[in-house]
């Protein structure tokens, strides 16, 4: 068997989010489907992914791996003799462009280098929520990715209250909590940007999160940013760790899966085996035994 590493991006508008669901178009399902029918596998394909986005969330820089038989790829070489693995799946990549539908395109397939896992090697992941609150709406070319919010926005209560919640602590106000699963993450960075045509985005850095966490985040923030909340209130949220009725989950589709990052490859295997650990109260190790993301 082999690990290939896929790097691919989607727009999430259309899906049921990442995972795979019985009845439903998934990103997962069509990815599984085309690398099957390529690699003439029998049957879909089984994908490990990054980060498993909510239905609508949309990703520039997922990754995922799948192990598949060495001999699989072997079929790509056509009628032009034996080729390269480099040339094999740069032929593979050229084969999804065909197959898959146009909102999901992967632009890169490497060999996995020893002991990588798509979701346990993983150091963090960076989201990016887009927020406008010019008078009149979105632009309409940019409706999918951008949320708009009909209220102003002050830049610098958005960023002071956000500081509030960056470092080490217990989400459990701003997760859907499940079953066997801990709410503590490392929040890395969260801040706001307004970029030359008015779009508010801001940057989101966590090891992992739990699911829906960043939308809740950002929830309490346009509450703060808007003036309805003082710039305290989502620390005083998070504090309390328990679920806020004031808290309100922003819309899916202004969410995007930007970057995940990955440690050198000779610190791959030690970095998945530490993720695999649950997380102590204390938040020493390194993981959560039950990962989920947005």
């Amino acid at each position: 068997m082999v690990r290939l590493r896929l790097d691919l991006a989607y727009d999430g508008t259309d899906f049921s989010g990442w995972a795979r669901q019985p009845g439903r178009r998934t990103v997962q399902g069509e990815v599984e489907q085309a690398l099957g029918r390529i690699l003439r596998l029998g049957g879909p394909a089984q994908l490990t992914v990054a980060g498993r986005t909510d239905a609508g969330v949309h990703a520039r820089g997922q990754v995922s791996h799948v192990d598949v038989p060495e001999e699989a790829t072997a079929g790509l070489d056509g009628n032009r003799g034996p080729l390269s693995v480099d040339e094999r799946l740069a032929a593979l990549v050229r084969r999804l462009g065909g197959v898959l539908p146009p909102d999901v395109r992967v632009h890169r397939v490497s060999v996995a280098p020893e002991g990588f896992d798509a979701r346990f090697s993983a150091l963090f992941r960076r989201y990016a929520y887009r927020v406008s609150d010019a008078v009149g709406g979105v632009d309409p070319l940019r409706r999918r990715e951008v949320v708009w919010h009909n209220r102003p926005l002050d830049d610098g209560a958005l960023n002071a209250a956000a500081a509030r919640l960056i470092g080490d602590h217990d989400f459990a106000a701003f997760c859907k909590k499940r079953e066997g699963a801990t709410t503590i993450r490392e929040l890395q960075r969260l801040d706001w940007v307004r970029e030359p045509d008015g779009t508010l985005v801001a940057t989101v850095v966590a090891d992992a999160f739990c699911h829906s966490m960043v939308r809740a985040l950002v929830g309490s923030l346009l509450a703060a940013g808007d003036g309805r909340r003082p710039v305290e209130w989502p620390g005083e949220v998070l504090t309390r760790a328990v679920r806020d009725s004031g808290v309100h989950v922003a819309p899916a589709h202004g969410l995007c899966l930007e970057e995940v990052g990955y440690p050198p490859d000779a610190d791959l295997a030690a970095r998945a085996e530490a993720t695999r650990r649950v997380r102590t109260p204390a938040g020493s190790a390194a993981g959560d035994a039950a990962l989920e993301n947005e």
